[in-house]
């Protein structure tokens, strides 16, 4: 099984969304990493069907995404999922389960398996509208396993989720992707981080890295660094690197900053992390935590 997008382009009135992307996915996890803009939910939703490319194609062997017989393997869960609010989550799942074509006597069989998966056994009877953020998120992320997908795509999944439920939520992904193709994209970088497989990084419109964690964190692997200074020191060193965090203590601001070289003779190598990663890829130029630092909203 192979997913397979060849040069897919999406154009909004002036604006390149998705620029020739050409990827293969298989069996596993990837995690898809990029700021708002980037481009991921315009090629989520087009790997759905949902959009049409302006150009290129998108393909699951021999089936292409416009056709009913992929959308019969596909599961997807949008960010912001659409539900009856009268109807109970017990009855919302069975509703989505004929949609889908399952009989009735296994769509109960589904359906009771599910709520349990998600932790809603209790509230299966109870209306939607009486959920609570997170729950209703369960509930969608029940509804999409519904007809056992071979192709799941999640854009947001774990919001509104609290951190007990990320992690048996990233458990089950990490279970799901042994046998079907995930494709996940999240803000928390640490879900990305724990279970993907191969994570892709998008920047506008483009994919600019692929690949396991430890090869993109190639990119700044030996260059992180940290270092502490008085605040007229720090305001040149976040004039000349990429700051990725600011933390004060008493009279003296460290500072998590990217260099190819130490930036001080006491600077402190240490360990790159996905999300120093993602904040070096995405913050704009001068940094986000520069920015809040020299705006007032982080007090010294």
């Amino acid at each position: 099984m192979e997913l397979t997008f060849d040069r897919v382009t999406k154009q909004f009135k002036n604006k390149i969304a998705v620029d020739r992307v050409s990827l293969s996915l298989q069996k596993g996890v990837y995690g898809l990493l990029g700021a708002n803009g980037a481009g991921k939910t315009t090629l989520m939703r087009m790997m759905c069907g949902v959009l049409k490319p302006d150009s290129g194609e998108i393909r699951l062997g021999d089936l292409g995404v416009e056709e009913e017989d992929y959308r019969d393997k596909l599961g997807y869960l949008p960010q912001q999922f659409g539900y009856y609010p009268e109807f109970t989550g017990e009855d919302f799942l069975m509703y989505m389960a004929a949609l889908k074509g399952i009989s009735k006597r296994q769509a109960k069989e589904r359906t009771a398996e599910l709520l349990d998966t998600v932790n809603l056994t209790d509230v299966a009877k109870k209306k939607i509208r009486t959920y609570s953020g997170g729950m209703k998120q369960r509930l969608g992320i029940a509804q999409v396993l519904i007809n056992h997908p071979q192709v799941l795509v999640l854009d947001e999944p774990t919001a509104g989720l609290d951190p007990k439920e990320r992690v048996k939520f990233r458990n089950l992904i990490s279970q799901l992707g042994s046998n079907r193709i995930v494709l996940l994209s999240t803000h928390i970088v640490s879900d990305i981080e724990y279970i993907a497989d191969t994570i892709l990084v998008m920047k506008e419109g483009s994919l600019i890295h692929q690949g396991g964690r430890s090869e993109i964190m190639k990119v700044i692997q030996g260059k992180v660094w940290e270092t502490a200074a008085e605040a007229e020191a720090a305001d040149r060193w976040m004039e000349r690197y990429p700051v990725l965090n600011i933390r004060q203590e008493k009279d003296r601001i460290f500072l998590r900053l990217v260099s190819e070289e130490p930036p001080t003779e006491d600077s402190i190598s240490v360990a790159a992390t996905l999300e120093d990663l993602y904040l070096y890829y995405f913050s704009e130029e001068g940094g986000e935590h520069e920015r809040n630092y020299k705006s007032g909203r982080i007090r010294i």
